[in-house]
């Protein structure tokens, strides 16, 4: 049976995908929830910020995230077409080039032009999409993948301010949406850091620093204008 390794560096695009959308699904509305209930307003008020902030940025996630990965698609398409097309005018020179690659990674002259003929019988356009332009079916883009799992990362993340107004007196919506989102930012943090093979500690650390001065930032403007939402 062969042996089948499964390295970290596998994990990292969906990783940093649900990461950055649940970490700014939690740090954009709880902000936003704590500037609105420090400026003195009724929980009502409060839970519409929170769910507009959360669908809002639902959408600005899946948005911007398709655009770049649109973006990103477009020019491997384009990269794939002039790779087709220049396999079809010159293979010649495209051996050489494939050959070439293979000298590079240490392999001998001799040996790399087998290996490149071997790949290039056996499927020319994907040895050179691969080891020439780094491309892989598995790592292509995806534009309506990631714009759906970032929208569903950030407002899971958004939840967690939302579920806290309806849970707590009215009185303690700062105080509560602030100590809870604060502890699920630093569990998300070690749980990717460790997911990731890097210090718990640290990844916990990066993000409740900018979780703890985006809240504190948005209930300073909060007590300062004194003003609610409508």
């Amino acid at each position: 049976m062969p042996h089948r390794e499964r390295h970290r560096g596998e994990r990292i695009g969906w990783l940093r995908a649900a990461v950055l959308g649940a970490n700014d699904g939690i740090v954009s509305t709880a902000s936003l929830v704590v500037g609105v209930a420090a400026a003195a307003s009724a929980r009502q008020d409060v839970l519409v910020a929170g769910v507009a902030g959360m669908v809002a940025g639902a959408l600005s996630m899946a948005a911007g995230e398709y655009v770049s990965v649109s973006s990103q698609a477009d020019t491997e398409r384009a990269d794939l077409k002039r790779e087709r097309h220049e396999l079809a005018t010159d293979p010649q020179a495209e051996e050489a080039e494939l050959t070439g690659i293979y000298v590079r990674r240490g392999l001998e002259p001799a040996l790399a032009r087998t290996v490149a003929r071997q790949l290039t019988a056996k499927g020319a356009l994907a040895a050179h999409a691969r080891d020439e332009l780094g491309l892989t079916a598995e790592l292509a883009a995806r534009p309506l993948q990631a714009a759906g799992a970032s929208a569903a990362s950030f407002a899971v993340g958004a939840g967690v301010p939302i579920v806290t107004i309806l849970l707590v007196p009215a009185g303690a919506i700062v105080v509560a949406v602030a100590a809870v989102s604060l502890l699920c930012l630093v569990s998300l943090g070690a749980t990717a850091a460790r997911i990731g093979g890097a210090p718990m500690t640290a990844g916990a650390a990066r993000v409740a620093v900018w979780g703890v001065l985006a809240m504190l930032v948005t209930a300073g403007v909060g007590r300062l204008f004194g003003v609610g939402i409508g």
